[in-house]
């Protein structure tokens, strides 16, 4: 969420920024900042009423005390006028406050000042590119949905049975290739300093305000009506809130935290080889990194973090391609993010994979993740997350791109925790 303040002390740089998403807010901005003028002016007079009563009431025991009768209740009935008008401005602000916080939470992230223009993901800008000739595999390749069932190792139809389309059962060698590739992920953030997190999988209304996911995107995630909670789309929504409502010492920065958990998320239903199989599931693992800094340092904290990724695609002998969200794409919490996305040469198209996002403030300011600075002025701090990496379409761009004519070939950095080089 977006402060008051520094969209009063930017709002042309914040206005422009917004067409970068395509969004014109000059009459939300407008109304925000006239209802925040009206806040203060009621704040204000609700000040000074009380301490005109404080005045009053003191007076009015002198005046008893001086035997000055009449001119007491005089006073006495000017305190009852001022605490009506007390009480009226109290309702006032009773409505303004939470009408002037419906009206921020409409507004997103300011995208970064690096974030292209444009409305869809054909604008997305290329940020770095696989280094060699994209792979190409003779006629017989085939695409994951067939390798799995060819080696017995994922099973959708039984997902189907037991749950639904979009929960697949992994057996076997595919079992054993995802908690491999689990395994492998968490150890790599344990070696670049992030501190295992094992998280519960639900999370109450609180924490799935502070990280954003509501109000924007309730519809994505599946509601546990009875106790109001929330079954996570990402490990980033109990991991962050662990600092939710927490002042930071400036000396603990970075704050490095790794999560695995399993993620659940409603996908607007559709057909077609592109949410074929493993390409979009409703349950999915994923290993997720987030770190919490200086704001000062956060933007060379995302780079690392764009590193920490693109190091294991590198080690998985993935093809990949990192771009740079354009405004149109952007999500609603960011101000900056990178995509990664793998090419599937049995699917000829790519496969995203990975976000890394910078959400500077936005987030900080829902959940009050604060520290006390130099000057000890409490400040907020910035949040950041990425997947590093989900698994579904991991997997299969594992099975697809290393499918040889006698079965699928282990990456080497991977075979000490599949323990086999080869499904067959």
């Amino acid at each position: 969420m977006l402060q008051v303040n520094f969209l009063k002390n930017n709002k042309e740089l914040v206005l422009n920024r917004f067409k970068v998403r395509g969004l014109d807010a000059a009459e939300t901005v407008g109304k925000v900042l006239e209802m925040d003028d009206q806040r203060k002016a009621l704040q204000s007079k609700l000040d000074n009423t009380q301490a005109e009563i404080n005045s009053a009431s003191k007076e009015v025991g002198k005046l008893f005390a001086q035997g000055k009768q009449e001119e007491a209740n005089g006073i006495k009935a000017r305190v009852a006028e001022l605490k009506e008008t007390q009480k009226a401005v109290n309702n006032e602000l009773a409505e303004l406050k939470p009408a002037l916080q419906d009206l921020l939470l409409t507004l997103p992230n300011v995208p970064h000042e690096s974030v292209p223009p444009g409305n869809t993901d054909e604008d997305n800008e290329v940020f770095k590119a696989w280094h060699t000739d994209l792979p190409t595999l003779d006629d017989s390749a085939q695409p994951h949905w067939e390798l799995a069932k060819k080696y017995d190792i994922i099973d959708f139809e039984l997902g189907v049975k037991i749950t639904g389309a979009g929960f697949p059962v992994f057996k076997g060698k595919g079992a054993q290739l995802k908690r491999a590739l689990i395994n492998f992920f968490l150890n790599e953030a344990r070696d670049a300093g992030y501190q295992e997190i094992m998280p519960p999988l639900l999370v109450n209304e609180a924490s799935a305000f502070a990280t954003g996911q509501l109000p924007d995107k309730e519809g994505q995630m599946y509601h546990v009506t009875a106790q109001n909670f929330f079954l996570i789309p990402t490990a980033e929504v109990p991991v962050t809130n662990i600092y939710r409502d927490v002042i930071v010492k400036e000396a603990d920065f970075p704050i490095k935290l790794t999560g695995h958990t399993p993620c659940f998320r409603v996908e607007a239903g559709s057909y077609g080889a592109h949410v074929r199989g493993l390409n979009r599931v409703h349950q999915f693992d994923k290993v997720e990194i987030v770190q919490i800094v200086h704001p000062e340092k956060s933007y060379e904290t995302l780079q690392t973090m764009v590193k920490h990724i693109e190091g294991l695609l590198i080690k998985l002998e993935l093809p990949y391609r990192i771009l740079r969200l354009c405004g149109g794409d952007l999500g609603f919490t960011s101000a900056l993010t990178f995509d990664f996305e793998v090419y599937s040469a049995a699917q000829k198209r790519w496969l995203e994979v990975s976000s890394v996002s910078n959400f500077e403030t936005f987030q900080s300011n829902r959940m009050k993740l604060r520290f006390k600075n130099e000057n000890k002025k409490t400040v907020l701090a910035h949040t950041l997350n990425g997947s590093a990496l989900a698994l579904a379409r991991i997997v299969a761009s594992l099975l697809e791109n290393h499918q040889t004519a006698d079965g699928i070939t282990i990456p080497k950095a991977l075979q000490p925790y599949t323990m086999f080089d080869k499904i067959s």
